[in-house]
C-alpha cells in the first residue's frame, strides 16, 4: 500500500557520531521553531547535526550549532545557518531535563532530524560522554559480533 504524502517519518539528518561518543540514556522527540527558508531548505534534504548540541536556557530548550545551509532560491529573507533554534517540547518535559542536565556529565544532543507527518522534528538525547577505553570496549564487542556471523555463515 502506497504512503500518503506527508504521513510517516522521512529523516533528513543523523547524527551517527553521537551514538560513537555518548551513552544514551533517554531520548525525547521536539518539534523545531523554524522560518520559512529553514523548512525549504530541509525538505531538500541538506543539514548537519553533526557539532550540534542543546541546552535549557531560562525555562527554554534551544538547539545549537546545528547546520541547515541556505536555501538556494531564497532571497533577502534567507535564514543564517546555524542560529539557536527553540525546540518545542511540554513544560514537564522541560522540568526532566533542568534536573537532569544539571547532573555531572549529562548533555543533550541531537539524534536526527526528520519530518513526522509534514512537521519538522528532532530526536535528542540526554547522553554522558564515553571515555575512550568504552569506544575500544564497544569497537571491540562489534567486531567479535561480526566475527561470530561470519563464522556461522561459513558453517552452513
Amino acid at each position: 500500500m502506497p504512503r500518503e504524502k506527508g504521513k510517516g517519518r522521512d529523516v533528513i539528518a543523523q547524527n551517527r557520531r553521537a551514538r560513537h561518543d555518548y551513552h544514551i540514556d533517554d531520548t525525547y522527540e521536539a518539534g523545531l521553531a523554524l522560518t520559512g527558508t529553514e523548512v525549504k531548505s530541509l525538505r531538500a534534504g541538506r543539514a548537519s547535526l553533526i557539532d550540534g548540541y542543546a541546552l535549557v536556557k531560562d525555562g527554554e530548550v534551544w538547539l545549537q550549532n546545528v547546520h541547515i545551509p541556505l536555501y538556494t532560491k531564497g532571497t533577502w529573507t534567507n535564514h543564517e545557518p546555524r542560529r539557536p533554534r527553540k525546540l518545542l517540547l511540554h513544560r514537564e518535559e522541560i522540568a526532566k531535563l533542568i534536573g537532569k542536565t544539571q547532573e555531572q556529565g549529562r548533555t543533550l544532543v541531537p539524534l536526527s532530524l526528520y519530518f513526522r507527518d509534514g512537521k519538522a522534528k528532532v530526536e535528542i538525547a540526554l547522553a554522558r560522554g564515553k571515555r575512550t577505553y568504552d569506544k575500544r570496549r564497544d569497537i571491540a564487542a562489534r567486531e567479535a559480533q561480526r566475527d561470530m556471523e561470519r563464522a556461522l555463515r561459513r558453517r552452513r
